[in-house]
């Protein structure tokens, strides 16, 4: 008895389509045609494609079917190389399940990092942007650090996100010098925090430039201005106790 492709293709749970296309790869034979010029498909072929499909439904590649799907040959080593893929192809789903359940919980978006979620509601869109930048370039080290260091801000990390583009130079003078005394104290508590890019994977110059440029492109001139004194400020010698002490009276930060 032979089967006509459609029929062979319904006894094998498959497509028309499909068997076409196994045959356009090598992977089935293309049976002897009939007087009227139809494809004949035999037990030989039906048996094969139900290989195929078997294969296709355990994951394997249909590149990597010819490999190993011929009853002659050993697939063991096929089969391992498959069994360690999907266990860590299950690995990664698990660790994206677990990902997904602390953003759900902390009702944060979807592309900030797990373990930015319980803060993300508190950043503006600018340092949502510059987190992702950072994240793509620093060590998870220096992004648990960076996460440490936003979740301690104060008034005038609110100040630098509200200052517009066309503040004049004595808001600018004002700002970076009250931030100063901050951000010496908090390099003092938290040395890694002068140099997040130092153990970057891709190197910190690598790091340092990413980071400066969308520093560059997210943040207004005004604001540019500022990290530019307060730069300049901190090259400088260090605010001495009292001067911090006037500056910001909380000496925990």
């Amino acid at each position: 008895m032979a089967w006509s492709t459609q029929q062979v293709a319904e006894l094998a749970g498959t497509t028309v389509k499909a068997v076409r296309y196994y045959h356009q790869i090598g992977l089935l034979d293309v049976p002897e045609r009939a007087a009227n010029g139809y494809k004949q498909y035999e037990v030989p072929h039906l048996v094969r494609l139900l290989q195929i499909k078997r294969l296709s439904d355990l994951g394997v590649p249909l590149s990597e079917v010819a490999a190993m799907g011929r009853a002659d040959e050993d697939p063991d080593e096929a089969i391992r190389v498959l069994d360690a893929e999907l266990a860590a192809t299950v690995d990664r789903l698990n660790r994206v399940r677990a990902e997904l359940a602390v953003i759900l919980r902390h009702r944060a978006p979807a592309y900030v990092p797990p373990a930015f979620a319980p803060v993300s509601h508190d950043l503006s869109d600018r340092q949502r942007s510059l987190l992702m930048v950072y994240s793509s370039v620093l060590s998870e080290e220096s992004m648990e650090e960076f996460r440490e260091l936003i979740s301690e801000g104060d008034d005038t990390e609110e100040e630098f996100e509200a200052l517009p583009p066309d503040a004049d130079e004595a808001a600018i003078e004002r700002l970076a010098e009250r931030m100063w005394p901050v951000v010496v104290r908090t390099r003092e508590r938290r040395p890694r925090a002068a140099d997040l890019a130092s153990d970057a994977p891709r190197g910190p110059k690598h790091a340092a430039q990413a980071m400066a440029e969308a520093m560059v492109q997210l943040y207004n001139p005004a604001q540019l201005r500022v990290l530019k004194r307060l730069t300049d400020l901190l090259a400088e010698e260090a605010p001495d106790t009292d001067t911090a002490e006037r500056t910001d009276p909380d000496p925990e930060g």
